[in-house]
């Protein structure tokens, strides 16, 4: 026969060679598929540079709300902290984006992260004494979201800058990824250093790791970036984007989603602790590995994504509807291990529908407004906070904490409703947005 090989021939044949290699060629394939945009150095350095201060900055979220929690031992103390945490979002979004477009991005961010340096020291100061004052918490917090007012559009519209268009969609992917990743590690390293050398600590780790984050800016080739149209000064750009984003089905029906979850259902910061603590008799470092296995699921759902090349209107709505489900479900999780498995889906749900949504904003922006369209989500997604966070904060004191996680669940699955309903009405079915060059079909423009 064709390829058999003669007795005492121990050597393989030409036929067998593919399939022996053919497991270690779909891991470099999948390999290299979800990470292709770490080939390009400048976003390599963003990367790793993110990668550490991103941790930091979990340990200032969840040190800061189990702080407030011990001083005040109230779930509106808590909501209030994340309302002034994220009313700059709310008050300078708009604002905020409109200079991202006006600005070089890169040195926008480096002086941004120096200013965000500065207020995480200042937390440092204050969990040294021996009981702080809430309402210098709560200024200080307010200073944090004026620095997230102005990194959040320019950050994430830099991503797009570094990286040509066949990498934009697993650059935004792997961004989120890191986002996710960081989640993992920062809330099981706060209950750490919380549970030893206590609160203090977290907040100058954080500060400390903004170092690692500028040094990354300061080494980025400046020639490597793709940097859009610089938008010259003038009169309605503010109001010119908002109506660029309403006007656009692909824009304005994960911008309105978003607004909903956002204000009612990505409160985690203020539920989980109630939950874990009134609902499940956990301690801090219960929250913090609840909130890692949170995470854990985040970070396979931003992975998942990753691998992807294109996505539809068609994901989020589905994937909206997933994490309504899951939050519905620990709502009523009887233990603590029942509610381990839940929250990987709850978290792999959320991290997808925070992913889709965001490539599509991201690409589907016009190059000239790309600030100014990521500042609207950011404001419909973290300045919903200060709106959202007291209300669930008041309604687990009033019910309990399971009825605010049930909140949550009935506000996203009602969102996922509305996007449902909305793609019914859209001309081809919110068919797939072309992202990284692929010609795929593409709904008609309104």
């Amino acid at each position: 026969h064709p390829g058999a090989r003669a007795p005492g021939d121990t050597s393989a044949t030409t036929h067998d060679e593919p399939r022996t290699n053919e497991p270690m060629t779909r891991l470099r394939l999948l390999s290299s598929e979800t990470f292709s945009s770490l080939s390009i150095r400048n976003f390599r350095l963003f990367f790793a540079g993110q990668s550490i201060s991103q941790v930091g900055n979990w340990l200032t979220l969840v040190a800061q709300a189990l702080l407030v929690l011990k001083i005040t031992g109230n779930g509106v103390a808590v909501g209030l902290l994340t309302a002034f945490q994220f009313a700059p979002v709310l008050l300078l979004g708009p604002w905020a984006g409109l200079v991202a477009d006006r600005s070089d991005k890169r040195k926008l961010l480096m002086r941004v992260q120096m200013f965000a340096m500065a207020q995480s020291f200042a937390l440092g100061a204050l969990a040294f004494m021996d009981r702080p004052p809430v309402g210098a918490i709560y200024a200080i917090a307010f200073f944090g979201g004026v620095a997230t007012a102005f990194d959040n559009p320019a950050r994430r519209s830099f991503v797009v800058e570094m990286v040509d268009g066949e990498h934009v969609n697993n650059a935004v992917s792997l961004n989120s990824a890191l986002m996710t990743g960081s989640r993992v590690v920062g809330p099981a390293l706060a209950g750490l250093l919380i549970s030893t050398v206590g609160y203090g600590w977290c907040f100058i780790v954080d500060a400390v790791s903004y170092v690692a984050v500028i040094i990354g800016y300061r080494m980025m080739d400046p020639t490597k970036i793709h940097a859009g149209p610089v938008t010259p000064r003038g009169k309605g750009q503010v109001r010119a984007g908002l109506r660029y984003a309403m006007g656009k089905d692909e824009l304005r029906i994960p911008l309105l989603m978003m607004a909903i979850i956002g204000t009612l259902a990505f409160n985690f910061t203020v539920v989980m602790p109630l939950l874990i603590k009134d609902v499940f008799h956990g301690s801090d470092a219960t929250f913090t590995i609840f909130f890692s296995v949170i995470s854990l699921g985040s970070l396979f759902g931003a992975l998942y994504t990753a691998r992807r090349r294109a996505v539809s209107i068609h994901d989020v709505v589905v994937s909206a509807a997933v994490f309504g489900v899951a939050m519905l479900v620990l709502a009523i999780a009887p233990n603590l291990w029942f509610a381990f498995p839940v929250g990987v889906v709850f978290g792999a749900a959320s991290i997808g529908f925070m992913t889709a949504s965001t490539s599509i904003v991201q690409v589907e922006a016009d190059p000239a407004m790309p600030g100014r369209v990521l500042a609207l989500q950011a404001m419909v997604f973290l300045g919903s906070t200060p709106i959202g966070g007291p209300i669930v904060g008041l309604v687990c004191d009033w019910f309990g904490a399971r009825a605010g996680v049930a909140l949550g669940g009935v506000a996203t699955v009602a969102a996922a409703g509305y996007g449902f309903w909305a793609l019914r009405h859209l001309p081809g079915r919110g068919g797939v947005t072309t992202y990284a060059g692929i010609d795929t079909p593409m709904p008609p423009r309104v």
